[in-house]
């Protein structure tokens, strides 16, 4: 199968050998033929035959893969061509629009040759046909300024439809239907020109997704087992790529590896869901945008330390098989593993007047740590020893 940037020049390279003809041939017959809309029509094919080759030039670069300086790929790359290719195409059709104007105010008007019709005519039909092409194949790889591509030839179709009414109106006696033809043309360049930079704008500037594909994004990450809730969504655009950053809350008392495989979950169904998607995941035990922060409580090294030194003298101390820290809530609450052999040493050395519980032996480590600032609860846990 063909690479996306194969794809995007093949189709590139098409539209740009038909506005070279297109553009000569406009641009001929309408300086021969005495059509300043032609004339300029024949201007807007070849600022179509500049943005093929923008297209060409961003679509080779802009596939490239990620490297050490564009971790995120290459694809603003399309970005920055498509504004440059707006910014033409607003100088163009302001260009036009001048020379219209003042070619209806200081001009003469001259009744154009019917030939000049036929040109226009045909300018239609081809232009038309290459952007429902272009069209198919921007949706098919995902490309953002392909699809930029299709539009402007739709914009040289449409203007050629107003240059044959133009034309028209001309022939018929009304001769400077012909200017304000070339007016309008020059208008809907830059109109054209305008959405492509303001679309562009967005995505450098960071904005989101639109509200349904944002609320698609939503429900796809809520339908997944283990995900409690969401928070801190947040999407951008990358060329044909969406960038999406997301918090899910899971239950508290999960593993670290299970938490890492719902954010797995999490990731991979979004791609598969939504083409061309980058996503991260951050795993909470709480909402940390509800829930007080933990940031001023010791890290665990430091923490231990103080616990060790608190329950130096407690029974089991120096048997300590793991210890678990539960960081929520602004507090901690500590597990505390012990061998199982353990409860059978403690009962034989017990006088006979005496019980053992664990109840007694979890109060005696708690009791042990109660000045310990941020400590919530201690729990003792048995385990057998592998």
């Amino acid at each position: 199968m063909k690479t996306r940037y194969q794809q995007a020049r093949k189709i590139t390279l098409i539209g740009a050998v038909i506005n070279v003809i297109l553009a000569a041939a406009k641009i001929f017959f309408g300086i021969v033929g005495k059509s300043q809309a032609l004339v300029a029509d024949g201007i807007h094919s070849l600022s179509d035959l500049l943005s093929d080759g923008l297209v060409l030039v961003a679509s080779r670069y802009g596939s490239q893969d990620p490297d050490s300086n564009h971790p995120y790929g290459h694809e603003r790359i399309e970005t920055a061509a498509t504004m440059l290719l707006a910014m033409l195409l607003i100088f163009v059709g302001g260009g036009i629009m001048y020379d219209a104007v003042h070619n209806l105010l200081f001009g003469k008007m001259v009744k154009p040759q019917l030939y000049v019709l036929w040109v226009a005519m045909v300018s239609v039909v081809v232009k038309e046909v290459l952007y429902y092409y272009t069209k198919r194949v921007a949706e098919r790889i995902g490309s953002n300024l392909v699809h930029a591509n299709a539009w402007h030839h739709r914009s040289d179709a449409a203007s050629s439809v107003v240059v044959v009414i133009g034309i028209i109106g001309a022939l018929m006696g009304y001769s400077y239907f012909d200017t304000i033809a070339a007016f309008i043309v020059g208008g809907m360049v830059v109109n054209g020109g305008w959405w492509l930079g303001w679309s562009s704008v967005r995505e450098l500037v960071d904005t989101g997704v639109d509200e349904d594909k944002h609320h698609l994004i939503e429900q796809t990450i809520q339908a997944i087992p283990g995900v409690k809730a969401i928070h801190q969504l947040r999407t951008r655009s990358m060329g044909s790529k969406i960038l999406v950053d997301v918090h899910v809350l899971v239950d508290e008392e999960l593993s670290v590896s299970e938490g890492h495989h719902i954010a797995l979950q999490v990731h991979y169904r979004l791609m598969e869901e939504i083409p061309a998607i980058d996503v991260t995941v951050h795993v909470d035990p709480e909402d940390d945008e509800a829930s007080p922060p933990s940031l001023n409580l010791p890290g665990r090294e430091a923490l231990l330390q103080q616990l060790n030194s608190c329950w130096r003298d407690c029974t089991g101390a120096d048997e300590i098989k793991k210890i678990n820290l539960h960081y929520l809530s602004g507090q901690v609450a500590v597990e505390i593993y012990l061998p199982l052999t353990l409860i059978q040493e403690m009962k034989d050395n017990r006088p006979a007047l005496e019980t053992f519980s664990v109840a007694s032996l979890t109060a005696q480590y708690h009791q042990a740590v109660a000045e310990v600032n941020g400590v919530s609860k201690v729990e003792v846990y048995f385990v057998e020893e592998k």
